[in-house]
């Protein structure tokens, strides 16, 4: 019997028109073997909603066709569900997909998924929200509220974004509570990695891996301006891990305490949170098409 198999398909995504995606499946995805379906997100959480009427309908798998923000959205809806994950990378970073080593190029994606090779990875948690790649507050919450708001996608805008609101953004102090121990550190932002980078090959949390079951709290701390070239060289080398400006603690769960709430980050979209957050890992939750 074939597989039934959706596409869930954000055609924002990236700043990339969407709308040669079906000629693309017709011609190259082995329609012997699945029977496909594709569908179009209109709003943020659609691919959500969409996830779960998958379920509902028995398809086998479900499909990104999207950045890591749909990605998360789909597998926040998968896991634990034993159901089958595909990515199709279509974002400003591709965080996830390049570190699963998932093509970027729109038919060897799909050329993967005709191999079916699958494996089990993580899905973190932080205040009963789930990710899949990256979650953070500080800086980089900050930034991923100000793009959200911004009608300009893609990679350069984003580092448009972050150069503007550099100089004006001000550290805050974070306690951090462990089964081990308590600390407090002033952060210009905490980024808790369940993979190694946010996306567009920088690495932030270089040892950090899918299936250890551990998720890697990287405080990034205050910085003069001009270290900032050498903090993005060493996320690009993957030696972020090496400077003085950074810390990583290894952990399976955690309590993190800052001084208000505000912005996070979940796999690169923005939430309003309080001050006290819970992080935590579900190990090999999720089962994905690599």
């Amino acid at each position: 019997m074939k597989q039934k198999i959706l596409f869930i398909v954000n055609p924002i995504s990236g700043g990339l028109n969407k709308t040669f995606f079906p000629s693309l499946i017709d011609r190259h995805l082995n329609l012997g073997i699945f029977d496909a379906e594709i569908i179009y997100t209109d709003y943020i959480n659609h691919a959500k909603l969409l996830a779960k009427q998958a379920l509902l309908n028995q398809f086998d798998i479900v499909v990104a066709v999207g950045g890591d923000g749909t990605i998360n959205e789909i597998a926040s809806v998968l896991e634990s569900s034993g159901k089958t994950m595909g990515i199709i990378p279509c974002g400003s970073g591709n965080g996830l997909a390049r570190t699963l080593k998932i093509p970027l190029n729109h038919v060897k994606a799909i050329e993967k998924i005709n191999q079916f090779k699958t494996i089990k990875i993580d899905v973190g948690i932080i205040d009963g929200e789930k990710f899949i790649n990256m979650a953070g507050m500080g800086f980089d919450a900050h930034i991923s509220t100000h793009f959200a708001n911004s009608k300009q996608r893609g990679f350069k805008n984003y580092i448009k974004s972050t150069l503007a609101e550099l100089r004006s953004y001000k550290p805050q102090r974070y306690q951090i509570k462990t089964v081990e121990k308590t600390i407090e550190r002033e952060a210009f932002m905490l980024s808790i990695a369940n993979s190694s980078q946010y996306g567009n090959n920088a690495h932030i949390a270089p040892g950090a891996s899918l299936t250890d079951n551990l998720l890697d709290i990287c405080i990034i701390k205050p910085f003069p301006l001009s270290v900032f070239p050498i903090l993005g060289f060493r996320m690009f080398s993957k030696t972020a891990h090496q400077s003085k400006y950074v810390e990583i603690l290894k952990v399976k769960e955690a309590t993190l305490v800052r001084e208000k709430e505000g912005p996070i980050h979940i796999d690169g979209e923005p939430l309003i949170k309080g001050k006290n957050l819970n992080i935590e890992i579900k190990h090999l939750a999720l089962n994905l098409i690599v």
